[in-house]
């Protein structure tokens, strides 16, 4: 099939499935139809997670290097259809075209490496002269993954799911089920028969994969739905991973690289549209810079452009549906109403886009500085004192990651922060476990510590 961007694709049909109920993806610019696929009823999940665990067993039993090859191998058929993830990426969400083929290409290219560190990680441990640490597949995993990154975000938590010998059923949004539909269908062109199957359909299919016989849940999402799923996950003490939300804050000290500062501001501010978890939600700027910073901030701001996904020179897209778009100007339209200045854009946009915006005069009692906004806007505060600018940092529930820019003495204000990933002159995250504190996560993911999340500890003694 050769994918069009205008084409609209009906999955029942090319299954060869007819009458079933559907979940219907739509271009987030104007709400046009993309595609269908079918819907998972939560009165089919026993049925989903039974085929699950017999598929794990014969799985589970096979070597660690047996696993790591499969998977390897299930990821090289992604190659053909590299193009049509992109297009899919770039049409479900907005995301404009350089960086959804991006997000593809790296999980492609990154899969052989991945399998390998992971296999490596999970590798029996001699325990002295008589014993062995062994790490032994969990059983059943649910995915639960989310729309601003469809196919990385999964990825992460298939990846390490799998070659520890886990059976998966990865649930997606439901705002980008193409991309999660083909990216499924591809791998089990390698993978053996229901090792990985998926589940299509609302909160409530969600709520059915939490509640069922798994044994364990792997999410990335809100605090809120985290909530729920924390909640629903404790009669069975399932294992949770759990990525929730951000509204992550960024310290700019008298001493900061005034140029390097300002440039981070407006590239994580905007990156993905604003619509992701690690982006620079709040800014603490020391009042002494804080005009030449903020008159540099607009001045590279202006440089943005909102449009479609296939227009030339866009760098931020649409938001990626009507009530997300109305969250971000509510929390606009608060801060006009409570005194907060606008020195670039307005509180108020027509759908489906954002342009770039820059406020100042940002306080704690806004919904700017309260919540995570997931939209293109750069909300700035002044402090006097660096001990207040922690103080706001950290009054939040949220506390995924963190930065400081500044020379001296940043590292103390950084030992400061209360969050899973903090940065000095760059951002947070990448080179350990993707983690957060407070209410921004539960466990972690990545690197070898992050792979064992995904597998049941065992100890042999002889």
């Amino acid at each position: 099939m050769t994918l069009t961007a205008n084409a609209h694709i009906n999955i029942s049909a090319i299954l060869g499935i007819h009458f079933m109920p559907t979940l219907t993806s739509y271009d987030p610019i104007n709400r046009a139809p993309l595609g269908d696929v079918p819907i998972t009823e939560p009165a089919q999940m026993p049925v989903v997670v039974l085929r699950a665990k017999q598929a794990q067993k014969t799985w589970g039993a096979l070597s660690l290097t047996q696993r790591q090859q499969k998977v390897a191998q299930a990821y090289e058929c992604l190659t053909a259809v590299e193009e049509q993830l992109t297009l899919l990426i770039s049409k479900e969400m907005g995301k404009d075209y350089r960086r959804a083929s991006y997000e593809v290409a790296g999980t492609i290219q990154n899969a052989t490496y991945f399998t390998q560190e992971i296999a490596q990680a999970l590798k029996t441990e001699q325990m002295g002269r008589n014993g062995e640490m062994q790490y032994r597949p969990l059983g059943v995993v649910g995915v639960i993954s989310p729309w601003n990154y469809p196919l990385a975000m999964a990825n992460n938590l298939l990846l390490p799911a799998l070659v520890a010998g886990n059976s998966v059923v990865l649930k997606p949004s439901e705002e980008t089920p193409l991309v999660a539909d083909l990216f499924v269908r591809t791998l089990n062109q390698v993978l053996p028969e229901n090792v990985l199957q998926i589940a299509h359909g609302d909160a409530e299919i969600g709520k059915a994969l939490v509640n069922s016989e798994i044994n364990m849940v792997a999410f990335t999402g809100s605090l809120a739905a985290g909530k729920h799923i924390m909640a629903s996950a404790a009669s069975g003490l399932k294992r949770l991973v759990m990525e929730l939300g951000g509204n992550d804050p960024l310290i700019v000290m008298a001493s900061a690289d005034i140029d390097e500062a300002v440039q981070f501001s407006v590239a994580s501010s905007f990156e993905n549209t604003g619509q992701m978890c690690t982006s620079t939600e709040r800014i603490y700027v020391d009042e002494r810079i804080a005009d030449e910073f903020e008159q540099k901030v607009v001045a590279l701001a202006r440089r943005y452009q909102a449009g479609a996904w296939d227009q030339h020179n866009v760098n931020i897209g649409p938001i990626v549906n009507p009530k997300q778009h109305a969250n971000v100007l509510s929390q606009l339209e608060d801060a006009k109403a409570k005194g907060a200045t606008f020195l670039l854009g307005k509180y108020h946009y027509q759908l489906p886009y954002i342009q770039p915006t820059v406020v100042t005069g940002i306080t704690p009692d806004m919904l700017l500085e309260r919540d995570e906004t997931f939209g293109p806007v750069v909300a700035i505060s002044r402090f006097k004192h660096l001990s207040e600018a922690v103080e706001r940092a950290n009054a939040s529930p949220y506390g995924l990651g963190a930065v400081v820019f500044g020379g001296a003495g940043a590292n103390a204000v950084a030992q400061q922060m209360e969050a899973g990933m903090v940065a000095i002159n760059q951002g947070a995250g990448g080179l350990g476990p993707w983690v957060g504190a407070k209410q921004s996560g539960f466990g972690f993911h990545g690197t070898a510590a992050g792979h064992r999340q995904f597998a049941q500890l065992r100890i042999i003694s002889q």
